[in-house]
């Protein structure tokens, strides 16, 4: 008997933060292709009015935030002729309203950066299930989050894949069985180029991801590695795991996207084609499993599928983040937005590839002194802020 016949199936309510990026464009595509198991409460975005509106037109949220506040005469005009009209709201605390609005019960966090941390906090504060598909809100401020979560009852589900793929490979397995943690890692645009030739990168070069279509953030992360490094600490946060059990491997073919190894040695694997709709879906339905029409895992097709060690020369930001998240406390806020706002110069070609993990790392070691060990919020927010000003400061010495 199925889920329907058993008057089990109904519509879920979603919010999503983030609706013009990767993320947010992937999970209305799930929302598009399910109308029956997903209804649309509410939509923030940035600066993009042209989709956002396309976005509204088609999915009719109650309420939606626009973060450039400038921009939104050019929406209300886009919108005009839509009855009714959805609530508008701008900037950060529009955002952070759009988190905690209404009966939507799961919010997609596809919020890049830091700026995901406050609207995430808010949407637990209303008691909503979290699609985590914004890491930065446990590697800075797990310490917060956490105990949050804990205290609301709510579920902190990861979205992206890798963390999905720990999470449905722990489904039954008994408490205190996982013995350790795998991360797979694409190795980025420059996991074949040798490390002599890094001198060479451009802004285009970092950007040339071999298997997935993300942000131009993010691409550079995995380019670096750093995403890698960011997931460690995710994943420590997510499932509780000691740092020494936690390791990367290098998988070019992004087929197995992590493993988990059980006290018996027995490893378990997830295995799909490079898909973000898969964990966003699994996040989405959990922890039903909703039946697609997508194109199924062929092994003869995908072929051979190889490992390797990570190189720690050509990545360095990889062993930062493990430091930075021993170190804990406000430390892995500081790495966080320091790597922010190093990529962000890269990609401005203010500053070269090797200069990222240059910055990174002077930030972390003149945060030293000062980690909270315990931060509040504010101490979170305080580290993000210095220490992106910091790394401005280091770049405009150095051509100074």
């Amino acid at each position: 008997m199925s889920f329907k016949e058993m008057g089990l199936e109904t519509v879920k309510a979603i919010t999503l933060l983030g609706s013009t990026g990767s993320i947010g464009t992937q999970t209305l595509d799930i929302v598009s292709q399910y109308p029956d198991r997903f209804r649309v409460v509410g939509l923030a975005a940035g600066s993009n009015v042209t989709l956002l509106a396309e976005q509204v037109r088609q999915f009719r949220p109650e309420i939606v935030a626009l973060r450039d506040g400038s921009k939104l005469a050019e929406l209300q005009e886009a919108i005009a002729d839509l009855d009714p009209q959805p609530q508008l709201v701008t900037g950060e605390a529009g955002i952070v309203e759009v988190a905690g609005y209404g009966d939507s019960e799961v919010v997609v966090t596809g919020i890049v950066g830091c700026a995901g941390l406050l609207p995430t906090i808010a949407a637990i504060e209303a008691g909503k299930d979290i699609a985590l598909a914004n890491k930065e809100t446990l590697i800075a401020g797990g310490p917060v989050v956490l105990p949050l979560v804990q205290k609301h009852g709510v579920k902190l589900l990861p979205a992206d894949s890798e963390h999905s793929a720990i999470f449905q490979c722990l489904q039954g397995v008994p408490q205190g069985g996982l013995r350790r943690i795998l991360l797979t890692a694409s190795g980025g645009a420059f996991r074949d180029w040798p490390v002599e030739r890094l001198a060479q990168v451009t802004v285009a070069d970092a950007l040339k991801h071999p298997n997935w279509s993300m942000g131009r953030k993010i691409t550079v992360d995995s380019a670096t590695l750093m995403n890698k490094g960011l997931e460690v600490i995710e994943a420590h946060f997510l499932f509780g795991m000691d740092y020494d059990g936690i390791d990367i491997v290098i998988h070019p073919q992004s087929i197995i996207h992590s493993l988990i190894e059980l006290q018996d040695t027995s490893v378990l694997a997830q295995l799909g084609w490079p898909d973000m709709r898969l964990p966003l879906l699994y996040a989405l339905s959990y922890p039903e499993r909703i039946y697609t029409n997508w194109e199924t895992l062929d092994l003869v097709k995908a072929g051979d599928l190889t490992f390797r060690a990570p190189d720690r020369a050509k990545y360095p930001c990889m062993d930062l983040a493990y430091a930075a998240g021993r170190a804990g406390g406000s430390m892995p806020a500081v790495l966080n937005a320091a790597n922010e706002q190093a990529v962000a110069l890269f990609l401005e070609e203010k500053v070269h590839f090797l200069d990222i993990p240059k910055l990174i790392e002077k930030a972390c070691d003149r945060h030293r002194a000062d980690n909270r060990t315990q931060p509040t919020l504010e101490d979170i927010l305080e580290a993000d802020r210095w220490a992106r000003q910091t790394v401005l400061d280091l770049q405009t010495a150095a051509i100074a």
